[in-house]
């Protein structure tokens, strides 16, 4: 697996996280979270930007990605390595 972003936000409420990338990511993708209480994988289904769906984000930008688990700022995101 290779680290892909870092979690800068989490709305529990709405079960959102706020990635800044490292690596680019698209829509569909399989995806895990990690973190030292944090640790699940999960297919992403949306992206969003200003409030805007988009389908593939890139290296520096922050996205909102609605996760199933919750999710600790600071947790690391990771992108198998079959799927570069």
């Amino acid at each position: 697996m290779r680290e892909i972003g870092t979690v800068i936000h989490y709305y529990g409420k709405l079960s959102v996280a706020v990635v800044k990338l490292h690596e680019t990511l698209a829509v569909q993708e399989q995806v895990t979270f990690r973190g030292a209480t944090t640790a699940f994988e999960q297919g992403i289904e949306s992206i969003q930007v200003d409030h805007q769906n988009i389908e593939m984000a890139g290296k520096g930008q922050e996205v909102a990605i609605k996760v199933k688990n919750k999710v600790r700022v600071g947790d690391r995101l990771y992108k198998a390595e079959e799927d570069y």
